[in-house]
């Protein structure tokens, strides 16, 4: 009686999907309380007893979250390796290249190469997961309800988006400016349309392209983008407020508008301190000391 089994009552054990189900699930809870090493753990158990009952879809589900918790933990040759065993196994099955489950896996291989810094790999994991959507939605955007569900073209384009978020963080990274606002602009428009300018996700875009744009000099447009976050992670109590508002202060610096940009970043400092966010606090004061210097150098 393999000794995962024991954990679970008698009905559990009659049926080895049962099993497999109750120890996803444990997993799942370890990974949301942090404990990613059980999670682990937990995940090679549901892993043996998939592959003693040859249940293919558990074992690609097994895989894809053993591949997820090792990117957690940053142990990111291991994720590779998981996150392609698993797409080998949808792949054989009927599962089709442009499968969500697929581009979501390799979106996940792409940011591996780009954190390892294999640039050509990244960029060629960024570019097909992009590609691929944009064809995949062109295709599917006039099929009826009943073909394909308005919630499936939906989650399509968000794929989409977050493949151009991510791809945009990377090319900021890499110093790609122009490229990365590009990006940036897309993503934007997708979360707009899809999830409207109140969603979380849309005010740190909106933020994050005004980033962009700051670090190419265009300040004024870079300014009204995030003048436009701040307002509106003001009024839905964005959890990132402080951030946004650390970030119109820069941007107001560079404006050479120091007055104003001193207010924002003791509202941001302030903030940051209720939240106990450590590392923004820092920041905001080093800022604060930047800001105290240009002042003096502009009189």
């Amino acid at each position: 009686r393999p000794a995962a089994l024991s954990l679970f009552p008698r009905d559990a054990e009659e049926n080895g999907e049962d099993a497999i189900i109750l120890l996803l699930k444990r997993a799942k809870l370890s990974v949301m309380k942090g404990e990613l090493g059980e999670a682990e753990q937990v995940l090679h158990q549901a892993l043996r007893l998939s592959h003693q009952s040859d249940n293919r879809k558990a074992i690609v589900y097994t895989y894809s979250m053993m591949a997820n918790v090792a990117f957690m933990r940053g142990q990111l040759d291991n994720a590779e390796k998981l996150y392609k065993a698993s797409m080998s196994y949808l792949l054989a099955g009927d599962t089709k290249e442009d499968d969500n489950a697929i581009l979501e896996m390799s979106l996940k291989l792409a940011s591996i190469y780009a954190a390892q810094k294999q640039h050509k790999l990244a960029l060629a994991g960024y570019e097909f997961c992009i590609l691929t959507l944009e064809e995949k939605i062109t295709k599917q955007k006039d099929l009826p309800e009943d073909v394909l569900p308005a919630e499936e073209k939906a989650n399509t384009c968000l794929l989409l988006g977050m493949s151009l978020d991510s791809y945009a963080r990377y090319l900021l990274n890499i110093n790609q400016l122009p490229v990365a606002q590009k990006m940036y602009e897309k993503a934007l428009q997708i979360s707009n349309d899809v999830q409207g300018e109140t969603h979380p996700q849309t005010v740190v875009l909106m933020n994050d392209l005004a980033t962009v744009l700051d670090a190419q000099g265009h300040y004024d447009e870079a300014y009204s983008y995030v003048k436009r976050a701040a307002e509106l992670a003001k009024e839905t109590q964005h959890p990132e407020e402080h951030m946004v508002l650390n970030n119109l202060a820069a941007i107001l610096m560079h404006k050479e508008d120091f007055l104003q940009a001193k207010q924002v970043y003791k509202e941001a400092l302030k903030q940051a301190q209720q939240k106990g966010d450590v590392a923004s606090v820092q920041h905001i004061q080093e800022e604060l000391a930047e800001l105290a210097k240009r002042r003096k150098g502009s009189k």
